[in-house]
């Protein structure tokens, strides 16, 4: 056995420290995740008291690290296998521990069965976020059934109280917040439907319940993984906490063959005091420097034809469009559904990446021309893991969706899925996306994925619940090739709006559609949520017409820009329609979002909440941009002044619109008029900057 000192292993990241250790049976256990400790500190740790155990219990529950099924355990299982002769509960040894600078691996086995476990912690040296992975590797003679394998238990130290914070939502309406006392037992999170979902987001958050937005602790996780997921919240009867999360959902399970590895996606996690503001600008820098492809591009603000066109599109009206949008400032062209095969409706055509001819009979390349001739960047949907039945692909391929025997095969929104996890599957989406980028020069793809997976089946295979990862992890190889092969392409996550929103898919593309409710009022609570985790400069936002084409609700102009400037602006209106006056006023806005683009997209963020206002600041060097949004005033009543936050008391700040110059000081004890007009969806976007 190991001798004793090296039972306790302490991480440190800038400003917390991780420490895990082994007890008496090699249960490894979550001893400290908050402030920083030194070593000698950590190492105390040793003599606190344990768990009080009862009759029926020996105190296991909601205290492991690595939290694997067996004798005694009867909470949550993070890791669950049944071998070959039935067995099902693991007795995991010790091993060895691997560790670098930053980097420590602890290795567990089974020595009856020969199943080796290995639980790997990450740290930097900028960001309070921990990395954590799980691999399985079956050294004995006969397969293993992996029923649950998680990417990380995370132990959350003992408070008086605890409080769930989560992401909820549906289509039209994902990335809510839900803030609710954790109740005892456990509290299931997750998707079944083979991608993120609208429903949920791999992410949660604990606090003791007294956490604000500027005050207080909190503990978060969220999972790197695009497909189905599950996340579970055990608070035991002794009052101990722990979550664990990973890929996969019950009842799948895969077999793990003598010989083979199964690598589970990244788990990360994060301690911060100084409330949620604090929490969600930790996790926004970590994507920033450690997720997103080109952490130092500012995104360009696009202009997409759907809701213009939607399947009415044309060379012609395309190029009109075209033109209106680069008059406004659009830097970046994007056109939607419909301009391929015999996609005329959304009935026919999924599947047939060749342009329609009646519709582009010289190709794409003269449209294409004149976009790049107006100064703008070429973008084009795609949605490429799905097929319509009505549709060359379906006619010759029948098999290479999914399917089970027997059973029919449902369609939603007229489609059906694609097996991508079939390898032959993947080399085909892979070639016909390559053919097409390489042909004319598209900068930029919308990469879609408008349903779920249904009867999600795969007959003739020796192991078909694979496909509820292999699906995800060879869209992932795609991706990495053709960003590969086209170094100079940009791409957005889709699914339907915000079905998709996950770190695992943020690694290999620019940004994501938010949601497909473009109403600025429905956007700002969406937003809200996703800025939890997310940074604004992945949240791709619309400015559509009014009234708005999903809820009908009137907003002024104004109001849809400043709206939508909280992220990664777009305009989606059918700009052949606009006035003259909106089309200026449009120009207007779009140069005034191209002058604070930096600070809102690569800032730090922090909500506003004062009366009925509504809003977010962002910081970066010398500058702060406020943009802040009122449905309406209540009894009368003036709006309240803004207390503004990070800014220095000393120093003096000028409001580039006014050139008022205000006090540091003064805006953050007393705050920032904002002098918004009377009426109903009143805005306003306001730049300061500090003074020399």
């Amino acid at each position: 056995m190991p001798a004793l000192e090296s039972r306790l292993w302490a991480l440190n990241t800038p400003n917390t420290t991780y420490v895990v250790a082994l007890d008496p049976h090699d249960g490894l256990r979550g001893i400290h995740w908050g402030r920083s400790l030194t070593a000698a500190q950590a190492d105390s740790l040793r003599e606190l008291p344990g768990a009080v155990r009862r009759s029926v219990s020996d105190g296991r529950d909601a205290v492991l690290d690595l939290a694997p099924a067996s004798a005694f355990r009867y909470g949550v299982n993070g890791l669950q296998v049944r071998f070959a002769d039935g067995t099902r509960d693991l007795e995991l040894a010790f091993t060895e521990v691997v560790r670098t600078d930053r980097e420590l691996t602890l290795v567990f086995t089974d020595g009856h069965y020969g199943l080796e476990v290995r639980t790997t912690y990450r740290t930097r040296a900028d960001t309070d976020v921990i990395e954590r992975s799980t691999s399985l590797v079956n050294r004995g003679a006969e397969p293993v059934e992996v029923i649950r394998a998680d990417s990380a238990t995370w132990v959350i130290p003992e408070r008086e109280d605890y409080r769930l914070t989560q992401l909820f939502g549906e289509w039209g309406a994902e990335t809510r917040i839900n803030r609710t006392s954790l109740p005892y037992g456990e509290t299931h999170l997750g998707s079944r439907r083979g991608h993120t979902s609208h429903q949920a987001n791999p992410w949660a958050a604990i606090d003791d319940g007294t956490a604000t937005e500027s005050h207080g602790e909190v503990w978060s996780t969220a999972l790197a993984w695009s497909g189905t997921w599950r996340l579970t919240a055990e608070r035991a009867p002794t009052d101990r906490v722990a979550i664990s999360v990973g890929f996969g959902h019950d009842p799948v399970s895969v077999a793990l063959a003598p010989g083979e590895t199964l690598e589970t996606p990244v788990a990360a996690g994060l301690y911060a005091t100084g409330g949620f503001a604090a929490s969600a600008a930790a996790w926004h820098d970590y994507a920033l420097r450690y997720v997103l492809p080109h952490p130092e591009e500012l995104r360009p603000v696009i202009y997409n034809s759907w809701e213009a066109t939607e399947f009415d599109i044309s060379a012609d009206n395309q190029a009109a469009l075209a033109e209106r949008a680069a008059a406004m400032g659009c830097e970046l062209f994007v056109m939607d559904d419909g301009w391929f095969g015999s996609r005329v409706h959304d009935r026919a055509g999924l599947g047939d990446w060749h342009p329609n001819p009646d519709r582009f009979p010289d190709g794409l390349g003269p449209l294409i021309k004149r976009v790049h001739d107006l100064g703008m960047r070429f973008g084009l949907w795609v949605e490429p893991e799905m097929v319509n039945p009505d549709s060359e692909l379906y006619r010759s391929r029948p098999d290479w969706v999914y399917h089970q025997p027997h059973r029919r095969r449902s369609e939603m929104r007229n489609q059906l899925v694609l097996n991508l996890a079939r390898t032959d599957v993947a080399e085909w989406m892979h070639g016909r996306l390559d053919e097409l980028l390489a042909g004319d020069e598209i900068d930029f793809l919308k990469w879609d994925m408008n349903r779920p997976f249904s009867e999600a089946g795969w007959p003739g295979a020796e192991d078909p619940d694979r496909l509820w990862f292999d699906h995800t992890r060879n869209l992932y190889r795609i991706l990495d090739r053709l960003r590969a092969d086209h170094p100079n392409l940009r791409i957005e996550s889709c699914a339907s709006g915000g079905g998709r929103v996950d770190f695992g898919i943020l690694r290999r593309t620019d940004q994501v559609w938010t949601s497909d409710n473009t109403d600025a009022v429905d956007r700002l609570e969406i937003q809200e949520g996703f800025a939890q985790v997310y940074p604004a400069k992945v949240m791709g936002a619309w400015v559509t017409d009014s009234p708005n084409p999903f809820t009908r609700r009137e907003v002024p102009l104004d109001f849809r820009f400043h709206a939508a400037m909280a992220g990664a602006l777009a305009v989606g209106g059918d700009l052949l329609k606009w006035t003259e006056a909106e089309s200026r006023r449009g120009a207007e806005l779009v140069a005034d979002y191209k002058r604070i683009r930096g600070t809102v997209q690569l800032g730090r963020r922090s909500p506003i909440r004062a009366g009925e206002i509504r809003g977010a600041q962002y910081g970066r060097g010398d500058e702060t941009v406020v943009l802040a949004w009122r449905r309406s005033r209540r009894l009368g009543y003036r709006d309240p002044l803004v207390k503004l936050a990070g800014l220095e008391s000393d120093a003096r700040y000028r409001d580039e619109r006014t050139g008022r110059i205000h006090h540091g000081a003064v805006l953050a004890t007393h705050g920032l008029d904002l002098d918004l007009q009377p009426w109903d969806y009143a805005s306003t976007m306001v730049e300061l900057v500090r003074m020399p």
